[in-house]
Protein backbone atom coordinates (compact mmCIF):
# COMPACT_ATOMS: atom_id res chain seq x y z
CA UNK A 1 0.00 0.00 0.00
CA UNK A 2 2.76 2.46 0.94
CA UNK A 3 4.68 1.76 -2.28
CA UNK A 4 1.55 2.23 -4.39
CA UNK A 5 0.82 5.53 -2.70
CA UNK A 6 4.42 6.71 -3.18
CA UNK A 7 4.30 5.93 -6.89
CA UNK A 8 0.98 7.72 -7.22
CA UNK A 9 2.35 10.79 -5.47
CA UNK A 10 5.45 10.68 -7.67
CA UNK A 11 3.33 10.58 -10.83
CA UNK A 12 1.28 13.50 -9.58
CA UNK A 13 4.38 15.52 -8.82
CA UNK A 14 5.83 14.83 -12.26
CA UNK A 15 2.59 15.88 -13.92
CA UNK A 16 2.32 18.99 -11.76
CA UNK A 17 5.78 20.17 -12.70
CA UNK A 18 5.57 19.55 -16.42
CA UNK A 19 7.15 22.57 -18.10
CA UNK A 20 5.67 23.33 -21.48
CA UNK A 21 8.01 24.76 -24.11
CA UNK A 22 7.50 25.70 -27.71
CA UNK A 23 5.47 23.68 -30.15
CA UNK A 24 8.00 23.97 -32.98
CA UNK A 25 9.15 20.53 -34.10
CA UNK A 26 12.78 21.37 -33.29
CA UNK A 27 11.90 22.77 -29.86
CA UNK A 28 9.75 20.17 -28.12
CA UNK A 29 7.87 20.62 -24.90
CA UNK A 30 9.89 19.39 -21.96
CA UNK A 31 9.06 17.98 -18.55
CA UNK A 32 11.16 18.10 -15.42
CA UNK A 33 12.16 14.85 -13.74
CA UNK A 34 11.68 15.75 -10.04
CA UNK A 35 13.52 12.61 -8.88
CA UNK A 36 16.77 13.32 -10.75
CA UNK A 37 19.50 13.17 -9.52
CA UNK A 38 19.26 10.76 -6.63
CA UNK A 39 20.12 12.00 -3.12
CA UNK A 40 23.82 12.37 -2.35
CA UNK A 41 25.48 10.24 0.35
CA UNK A 42 27.13 11.37 3.58
CA UNK A 43 24.74 14.33 4.10
CA UNK A 44 26.42 16.09 1.16
CA UNK A 45 24.78 19.13 -0.38
CA UNK A 46 25.69 21.27 -3.37
CA UNK A 47 26.83 24.85 -3.16
CA UNK A 48 26.19 27.26 -6.00
CA UNK A 49 26.61 25.37 -9.27
CA UNK A 50 28.91 27.24 -11.64
CA UNK A 51 29.29 24.70 -14.43
CA UNK A 52 27.89 21.48 -15.88
CA UNK A 53 29.07 19.38 -18.83
CA UNK A 54 28.28 16.05 -20.49
CA UNK A 55 30.81 13.44 -21.56
CA UNK A 56 30.60 10.85 -24.36
CA UNK A 57 28.69 8.44 -22.09
CA UNK A 58 26.03 11.05 -21.27
CA UNK A 59 27.40 11.32 -17.73
CA UNK A 60 26.73 14.76 -16.29
CA UNK A 61 29.66 16.51 -14.62
CA UNK A 62 29.04 19.26 -12.09
CA UNK A 63 31.35 21.79 -10.45
CA UNK A 64 30.14 23.96 -7.58
CA UNK A 65 31.44 26.53 -5.11
CA UNK A 66 31.08 24.32 -2.06
CA UNK A 67 31.43 25.66 1.47
CA UNK A 68 32.11 29.26 0.40
CA UNK A 69 28.56 29.50 -1.00
CA UNK A 70 26.80 27.66 1.84
CA UNK A 71 25.32 29.27 4.91
CA UNK A 72 27.73 28.61 7.76
CA UNK A 73 24.98 28.77 10.38
CA UNK A 74 22.31 26.61 8.76
CA UNK A 75 23.79 24.54 5.91
CA UNK A 76 27.14 23.11 7.00
CA UNK A 77 26.69 22.29 10.67
CA UNK A 78 28.45 18.93 10.26
CA UNK A 79 31.53 20.71 8.91
CA UNK A 80 31.82 22.97 11.95
CA UNK A 81 34.36 22.38 14.74
CA UNK A 82 32.80 20.97 16.80
CA UNK A 83 29.81 19.94 14.65
CA UNK A 84 26.80 22.11 15.43
CA UNK A 85 24.15 19.79 14.01
CA UNK A 86 23.63 16.05 13.75
CA UNK A 87 21.98 15.83 10.34
CA UNK A 88 22.91 18.76 8.12
CA UNK A 89 25.18 19.10 6.30
CA UNK A 90 28.55 18.69 4.59
CA UNK A 91 29.62 20.39 1.36
CA UNK A 92 29.88 17.81 -1.42
CA UNK A 93 33.22 17.34 -3.21
CA UNK A 94 33.83 20.10 -5.73
CA UNK A 95 33.43 17.90 -8.82
CA UNK A 96 30.65 15.34 -9.13
CA UNK A 97 29.77 12.88 -11.91
CA UNK A 98 26.24 11.47 -12.39
CA UNK A 99 25.22 8.62 -14.69
CA UNK A 100 22.09 8.99 -16.89
CA UNK A 101 19.91 7.46 -14.16
CA UNK A 102 21.04 10.09 -11.66
CA UNK A 103 23.35 7.88 -9.61
CA UNK A 104 26.54 9.41 -8.28
CA UNK A 105 29.22 7.81 -10.48
CA UNK A 106 32.31 9.60 -9.23
CA UNK A 107 33.65 12.62 -7.38
CA UNK A 108 36.85 14.44 -6.49
CA UNK A 109 38.00 17.82 -5.24
CA UNK A 110 40.98 20.14 -4.98
CA UNK A 111 43.42 21.41 -3.98
CA UNK A 112 46.26 19.08 -4.96
CA UNK A 113 49.93 18.94 -5.74
CA UNK A 114 51.14 21.02 -8.68
CA UNK A 115 48.15 23.31 -9.14
CA UNK A 116 46.05 25.96 -7.41
CA UNK A 117 42.38 25.14 -6.88
CA UNK A 118 40.08 28.11 -7.65
CA UNK A 119 38.77 30.41 -4.94
CA UNK A 120 35.58 30.04 -6.96
CA UNK A 121 35.27 27.75 -9.99
CA UNK A 122 33.64 29.04 -13.14
CA UNK A 123 32.48 27.00 -16.11
CA UNK A 124 33.59 23.52 -17.15
CA UNK A 125 33.72 21.24 -20.17
CA UNK A 126 34.68 17.62 -20.85
CA UNK A 127 36.73 17.13 -24.02
CA UNK A 128 36.65 14.25 -26.50
CA UNK A 129 39.34 12.39 -24.53
CA UNK A 130 37.34 12.57 -21.31
CA UNK A 131 39.49 15.28 -19.74
CA UNK A 132 37.75 17.77 -17.47
CA UNK A 133 38.50 21.48 -17.87
CA UNK A 134 37.53 24.02 -15.19
CA UNK A 135 38.03 27.79 -15.15
CA UNK A 136 39.07 29.66 -12.03
CA UNK A 137 36.77 32.69 -11.79
CA UNK A 138 37.12 33.82 -8.17
CA UNK A 139 36.83 35.61 -5.93
CA UNK A 140 33.20 34.58 -5.64
CA UNK A 141 30.69 37.34 -6.14
CA UNK A 142 28.45 38.09 -3.14
CA UNK A 143 25.40 35.85 -3.13
CA UNK A 144 21.88 37.16 -2.56
CA UNK A 145 20.82 36.39 1.00
CA UNK A 146 24.19 34.94 2.02
CA UNK A 147 24.91 35.14 5.74
CA UNK A 148 27.44 33.87 8.19
CA UNK A 149 30.60 34.20 6.10
CA UNK A 150 33.00 36.84 7.32
CA UNK A 151 35.23 38.63 4.82
CA UNK A 152 38.94 37.94 4.94
CA UNK A 153 41.07 40.78 6.33
CA UNK A 154 43.32 40.61 3.26
CA UNK A 155 41.53 39.29 0.17
CA UNK A 156 43.52 36.65 -1.72
CA UNK A 157 44.71 37.49 -5.24
CA UNK A 158 42.12 36.96 -7.97
CA UNK A 159 41.93 33.72 -9.88
CA UNK A 160 43.59 33.89 -13.27
CA UNK A 161 43.88 30.33 -14.52
CA UNK A 162 42.33 27.30 -16.23
CA UNK A 163 42.78 23.72 -15.01
CA UNK A 164 42.78 20.43 -16.92
CA UNK A 165 42.24 17.08 -15.18
CA UNK A 166 41.84 13.47 -16.21
CA UNK A 167 38.40 12.07 -15.48
CA UNK A 168 39.65 10.53 -12.22
CA UNK A 169 40.88 13.91 -10.96
CA UNK A 170 44.56 13.55 -11.86
CA UNK A 171 46.03 16.98 -12.58
CA UNK A 172 47.24 17.44 -16.18
CA UNK A 173 47.71 21.13 -17.00
CA UNK A 174 47.34 24.64 -15.58
CA UNK A 175 47.21 27.71 -17.82
CA UNK A 176 47.91 30.92 -15.88
CA UNK A 177 48.39 31.51 -12.16
CA UNK A 178 46.26 33.21 -9.48
CA UNK A 179 47.38 36.77 -8.88
CA UNK A 180 49.41 36.92 -12.10
CA UNK A 181 46.69 38.65 -14.06
CA UNK A 182 46.93 40.10 -17.53
CA UNK A 183 44.75 42.62 -19.32
CA UNK A 184 42.50 41.85 -22.27
CA UNK A 185 45.44 41.87 -24.70
CA UNK A 186 47.89 39.86 -22.62
CA UNK A 187 49.51 36.78 -24.14
CA UNK A 188 50.58 35.43 -20.75
CA UNK A 189 47.90 36.20 -18.16
CA UNK A 190 44.16 35.75 -17.60
CA UNK A 191 41.81 37.54 -15.21
CA UNK A 192 38.92 35.57 -13.71
CA UNK A 193 38.06 33.41 -16.75
CA UNK A 194 34.46 32.29 -16.84
CA UNK A 195 34.12 29.42 -19.32
CA UNK A 196 36.02 26.99 -21.54
CA UNK A 197 35.50 24.74 -24.57
CA UNK A 198 37.83 22.46 -26.54
CA UNK A 199 38.24 22.07 -30.30
CA UNK A 200 39.42 18.47 -30.53
CA UNK A 201 40.26 18.61 -34.24
CA UNK A 202 42.67 21.53 -33.81
CA UNK A 203 43.74 20.54 -30.28
CA UNK A 204 42.88 24.03 -29.05
CA UNK A 205 41.15 25.27 -25.93
CA UNK A 206 38.96 28.38 -26.05
CA UNK A 207 38.60 30.45 -22.88
CA UNK A 208 36.03 33.17 -22.13
CA UNK A 209 38.12 35.67 -20.17
CA UNK A 210 35.83 36.77 -18.44
CA UNK A 211 34.68 38.45 -15.26
CA UNK A 212 37.47 41.05 -15.43
CA UNK A 213 38.78 40.86 -19.01
CA UNK A 214 36.71 41.23 -22.18
CA UNK A 215 37.90 38.65 -24.68
CA UNK A 216 38.03 35.13 -26.05
CA UNK A 217 41.54 33.68 -25.91
CA UNK A 218 42.78 30.45 -27.50
CA UNK A 219 45.59 28.18 -26.23
CA UNK A 220 47.18 24.91 -27.29
CA UNK A 221 45.26 22.20 -25.41
CA UNK A 222 48.38 20.16 -24.60
CA UNK A 223 51.07 22.74 -23.83
CA UNK A 224 48.92 25.71 -22.82
CA UNK A 225 50.81 27.96 -25.26
CA UNK A 226 49.02 31.17 -26.29
CA UNK A 227 47.70 31.23 -29.88
CA UNK A 228 45.28 34.16 -30.46
CA UNK A 229 42.51 36.29 -28.94
CA UNK A 230 39.78 38.73 -29.88
CA UNK A 231 37.06 40.95 -28.43
CA UNK A 232 33.51 41.85 -29.46
CA UNK A 233 32.93 41.97 -33.22
CA UNK A 234 36.34 40.30 -33.62
CA UNK A 235 38.14 43.55 -32.82
CA UNK A 236 40.98 44.22 -30.41
CA UNK A 237 39.49 44.26 -26.88
CA UNK A 238 39.53 47.41 -24.77
CA UNK A 239 39.57 47.44 -20.96
CA UNK A 240 38.09 50.93 -20.66
CA UNK A 241 34.95 51.28 -18.54
CA UNK A 242 31.94 50.91 -20.87
CA UNK A 243 29.59 52.47 -18.32
CA UNK A 244 26.21 51.08 -17.30
CA UNK A 245 24.31 48.98 -19.79
CA UNK A 246 21.64 50.93 -21.68
CA UNK A 247 19.26 48.79 -23.76
CA UNK A 248 18.24 51.79 -25.85
CA UNK A 249 21.81 52.69 -26.81
CA UNK A 250 23.74 51.41 -29.82
CA UNK A 251 25.26 47.94 -29.26
CA UNK A 252 28.42 48.08 -27.19
CA UNK A 253 31.70 47.77 -29.10
CA UNK A 254 33.20 45.67 -26.30
CA UNK A 255 32.12 42.61 -24.34
CA UNK A 256 30.90 43.38 -20.84
CA UNK A 257 31.11 39.84 -19.48
CA UNK A 258 31.96 37.09 -21.98
CA UNK A 259 30.37 34.39 -19.83
CA UNK A 260 30.47 31.38 -22.15
CA UNK A 261 32.14 30.04 -25.28
CA UNK A 262 30.89 27.03 -27.29
CA UNK A 263 32.02 25.55 -30.59
CA UNK A 264 29.39 24.10 -32.93
CA UNK A 265 29.90 21.01 -35.08
CA UNK A 266 30.09 23.20 -38.19
CA UNK A 267 32.95 25.20 -36.74
CA UNK A 268 31.41 28.41 -35.41
CA UNK A 269 32.28 29.91 -32.04
CA UNK A 270 29.33 31.13 -29.94
CA UNK A 271 29.97 33.63 -27.14
CA UNK A 272 27.62 34.74 -24.36
CA UNK A 273 28.04 38.47 -23.74
CA UNK A 274 26.05 38.24 -20.53
CA UNK A 275 25.65 41.85 -19.37
CA UNK A 276 25.08 43.05 -22.94
CA UNK A 277 22.14 40.62 -23.34
CA UNK A 278 23.54 39.17 -26.54
CA UNK A 279 25.10 36.24 -28.34
CA UNK A 280 27.91 36.85 -30.80
CA UNK A 281 29.06 34.27 -33.36
CA UNK A 282 32.56 34.03 -34.86
CA UNK A 283 34.69 31.87 -37.06
CA UNK A 284 37.54 30.11 -35.30
CA UNK A 285 39.99 32.81 -36.36
CA UNK A 286 37.90 35.46 -34.59
CA UNK A 287 36.10 36.79 -37.68
CA UNK A 288 32.72 38.17 -36.60
CA UNK A 289 29.68 36.53 -38.22
CA UNK A 290 26.50 37.76 -36.51
CA UNK A 291 24.84 38.64 -33.21
CA UNK A 292 21.44 38.44 -31.58
CA UNK A 293 19.94 40.01 -28.47
CA UNK A 294 17.95 38.08 -25.87
CA UNK A 295 15.55 39.86 -23.48
CA UNK A 296 17.32 43.10 -24.32
CA UNK A 297 15.69 45.12 -21.54
CA UNK A 298 17.41 42.97 -18.90
CA UNK A 299 19.85 45.01 -16.82
CA UNK A 300 22.25 44.07 -14.03
CA UNK A 301 23.61 40.57 -14.54
CA UNK A 302 22.10 40.26 -18.00
CA UNK A 303 20.22 37.53 -19.83
CA UNK A 304 22.75 35.34 -21.69
CA UNK A 305 24.62 33.20 -19.14
CA UNK A 306 25.32 29.93 -20.96
CA UNK A 307 24.37 28.08 -24.14
CA UNK A 308 24.07 24.51 -25.41
CA UNK A 309 23.29 23.01 -28.80
CA UNK A 310 20.47 20.57 -29.54
CA UNK A 311 21.41 16.93 -30.15
CA UNK A 312 20.33 16.61 -33.80
CA UNK A 313 23.19 16.37 -36.36
CA UNK A 314 22.60 19.93 -37.59
CA UNK A 315 22.30 21.36 -34.05
CA UNK A 316 19.27 23.32 -35.22
CA UNK A 317 18.33 24.67 -31.82
CA UNK A 318 20.27 26.76 -29.33
CA UNK A 319 19.42 26.60 -25.61
CA UNK A 320 20.25 29.74 -23.63
CA UNK A 321 20.35 29.87 -19.82
CA UNK A 322 18.99 33.19 -18.54
CA UNK A 323 19.82 33.45 -14.84
CA UNK A 324 18.21 36.87 -14.46
CA UNK A 325 14.82 36.07 -15.96
CA UNK A 326 14.95 32.47 -14.66
CA UNK A 327 14.26 30.56 -17.85
CA UNK A 328 15.82 28.61 -20.69
CA UNK A 329 15.36 30.25 -24.08
CA UNK A 330 15.25 28.04 -27.18
CA UNK A 331 16.30 29.68 -30.47
CA UNK A 332 16.73 28.60 -34.08
CA UNK A 333 20.49 28.38 -34.45
CA UNK A 334 20.58 29.41 -38.11
CA UNK A 335 18.82 32.72 -37.55
CA UNK A 336 19.11 33.18 -33.76
CA UNK A 337 15.45 34.17 -33.71
CA UNK A 338 11.99 32.70 -33.02
CA UNK A 339 12.74 32.39 -29.30
CA UNK A 340 10.56 30.27 -27.06
CA UNK A 341 11.28 29.35 -23.45
CA UNK A 342 10.57 27.12 -20.50
CA UNK A 343 10.91 27.63 -16.77
CA UNK A 344 10.05 30.39 -14.33
CA UNK A 345 11.46 31.87 -11.15
CA UNK A 346 11.05 29.81 -8.01
CA UNK A 347 12.24 26.81 -6.01
CA UNK A 348 9.83 24.10 -7.21
CA UNK A 349 11.08 21.47 -9.66
CA UNK A 350 11.04 23.01 -13.13
CA UNK A 351 11.56 26.51 -11.77
CA UNK A 352 14.89 28.30 -11.45
CA UNK A 353 16.91 30.53 -9.16
CA UNK A 354 20.09 31.71 -10.90
CA UNK A 355 20.10 29.20 -13.77
CA UNK A 356 23.59 29.69 -15.16
CA UNK A 357 24.46 26.40 -16.86
CA UNK A 358 22.76 24.26 -19.53
CA UNK A 359 23.68 21.06 -21.38
CA UNK A 360 21.90 18.64 -23.77
CA UNK A 361 22.68 14.91 -23.95
CA UNK A 362 22.59 12.55 -26.94
CA UNK A 363 18.95 11.69 -26.24
CA UNK A 364 17.83 15.33 -26.21
CA UNK A 365 17.44 15.59 -22.43
CA UNK A 366 18.21 19.07 -21.10
CA UNK A 367 20.18 19.60 -17.89
CA UNK A 368 20.50 22.83 -15.93
CA UNK A 369 22.64 24.09 -13.07
CA UNK A 370 21.72 26.92 -10.72
CA UNK A 371 24.13 29.38 -9.13
CA UNK A 372 23.41 31.92 -6.38
CA UNK A 373 21.07 30.29 -3.86
CA UNK A 374 19.61 27.84 -6.41
CA UNK A 375 22.34 25.28 -5.63
CA UNK A 376 21.01 22.36 -7.67
CA UNK A 377 20.95 20.55 -11.02
CA UNK A 378 17.77 19.51 -12.84
CA UNK A 379 16.94 17.22 -15.74
CA UNK A 380 14.22 17.87 -18.34
CA UNK A 381 12.89 15.30 -20.80
CA UNK A 382 10.59 15.61 -23.80
CA UNK A 383 7.04 15.74 -22.42
CA UNK A 384 5.34 12.36 -22.72
CA UNK A 385 8.53 10.52 -23.68
CA UNK A 386 10.49 7.95 -21.70
CA UNK A 387 12.99 9.67 -19.44
CA UNK A 388 16.11 8.02 -20.82
CA UNK A 389 15.02 7.30 -24.41
CA UNK A 390 13.67 10.60 -25.76
CA UNK A 391 15.47 11.30 -29.06
CA UNK A 392 15.26 14.86 -30.29
CA UNK A 393 14.47 15.01 -34.00
CA UNK A 394 14.72 18.00 -36.29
Amino acid sequence: MRLTRTLAIGAAVAATFAVVGAQRSDSPAVQVDPFWPKPLPEHWILGSVTGIALDSRDHLWVVHRGASSLNARTEIGLASTPPSAEACCLPAPSVLQFDPAGNLAGHWKGPGEGYQWPQSPGGMTVDAKGNVWITAAGPADPLPGARGRGAAATPPPPDAHVLKFAGDGRFLLQIGKPGQTGDSNSTSGLNRPTAVDVDAAANEVYVADGMANRRIVVFDAESGAYKRHWGAYGARPDDGDPGPYDPSAAPAKQFRVPACVKISKDGFVYVCDRRNDRIQVFRKDGTFVKEAFIARETRGEGSVWAIAFSNDPQQRSLYVADGSNQKIWVLRRDTLDAPTSFGAGGRWPGHFYGVGSVAVDSAGNVYTGEAYEGKRVQKFTRAGAARSNAKEQP
